[in-house]
C-alpha cells in the first residue's frame, strides 16, 4: 500500500469514518471508498455500502477484474438513557453483539455500579453526555425513562446527529405527546419520523427482558438494512 493511502486510511479511522479499501486483484490498484459520504449510485459503491452494513469484506466483479473490498468500520456504540429494568436486560445483549454501551441517568440511585456492574455509567444529564459522545452512523440511542425532562433533551440532541437508530419507550399516546413537544421545539415531521416509537419490534413483549429483546432486534434490523420503517 502506498504511504499516502495508508496515511489517509489511518486518518479516516481516527475520524471514525466508515471506509473501504478497494483492491483490484488483477492490477493491484488500490483506492479508498467512502460510500456513505456521497450519493454515488454505482454498483461498486453499493457493494461497498453493503460490505460496511454487514461488517463483512466482499469481492466485487468489475469490468477491470475482481475488486476486494476490505472494510474498516468504527466500533458500534449504544447509548441508553435511563438506568431502568429494561436497560439492565438490554446491556448484556448489546455487549454480546459487540456494542460499546453507555448508560446515562443523572439519578444516581438508578445509575449505580451496583445495578450496572462493569458498565460505563454517565450521571450527567443525557444531552450533556451526548455532547461528548458525539453520535455517528455507528451509534444507536434508546430513551427509556418515560420522563420528558430526561428523554426529550436527549432526543433533541440526537436528532441533529447521524445516529443510525433512535428509539423511545412509551405507548402510542405517549409518542404522540412526544411528537407535539418536539414539533413545538422546532423539529420537523421528517425529524420525528427518525424515532422508532413505540420502541422495538412488535413481538408482544411484556417483561423487561422481552422488551429488551425486541429493542435489540429492531436495532439490528435497522443496522443491517432490514427494517421496514
Amino acid at each position: 500500500m502506498k504511504t499516502t493511502l495508508l496515511e489517509e486510511l489511518q486518518q479516516a479511522r481516527a475520524d471514525k469514518r466508515q471506509v473501504v479499501l478497494a483492491t483490484n486483484l488483477a492490477s493491484g490498484d488500490q483506492k479508498l471508498l467512502y460510500p456513505f459520504d456521497n450519493e454515488d449510485k454505482s454498483e461498486l459503491s453499493e457493494a461497498a455500502r453493503n460490505a460496511l452494513r454487514y461488517d463483512k469484506p466482499a469481492t466485487f466483479e468489475s469490468d477491470d477484474g475482481p475488486v476486494f473490498l476490505n472494510i474498516f468500520n468504527p466500533s458500534l456504540r449504544l447509548f441508553i438513557v435511563g438506568a431502568v429494568h429494561i436497560a439492565q436486560a438490554l446491556v448484556p445483549m448489546a455487549a454480546g453483539a459487540d456494542y460499546e454501551v453507555t448508560v446515562s441517568d443523572p439519578r444516581r440511585s438508578f445509575g449505580s455500579s451496583f445495578r450496572f456492574p462493569n458498565v460505563t455509567l454517565d450521571n450527567r444529564w443525557p444531552d450533556e453526555a451526548l455532547e461528548e459522545l458525539d453520535p455517528d452512523r455507528r451509534t444507536a440511542i434508546v430513551t427509556l425513562t418515560h420522563d420528558a425532562k430526561l428523554d426529550d433533551p436527549a432526543l433533541q440532541h440526537v436528532l441533529k446527529s447521524d445516529a443510525f437508530y433512535v428509539g423511545a419507550l412509551g405507548s402510542g399516546r405517549t409518542h404522540a405527546k412526544r411528537q407535539q413537544r418536539l414539533l413545538k421545539a422546532g423539529f420537523t415531521e421528517e425529524d420525528f419520523a427518525r424515532i422508532h416509537g413505540p420502541i422495538g419490534l412488535d413481538i408482544g413483549a411484556k417483561s423487561p427482558a422481552e422488551i429488551a429483546i425486541s429493542i435489540m432486534a429492531e436495532i439490528t434490523a435497522v443496522l443491517r438494512g432490514k427494517s421496514k420503517a
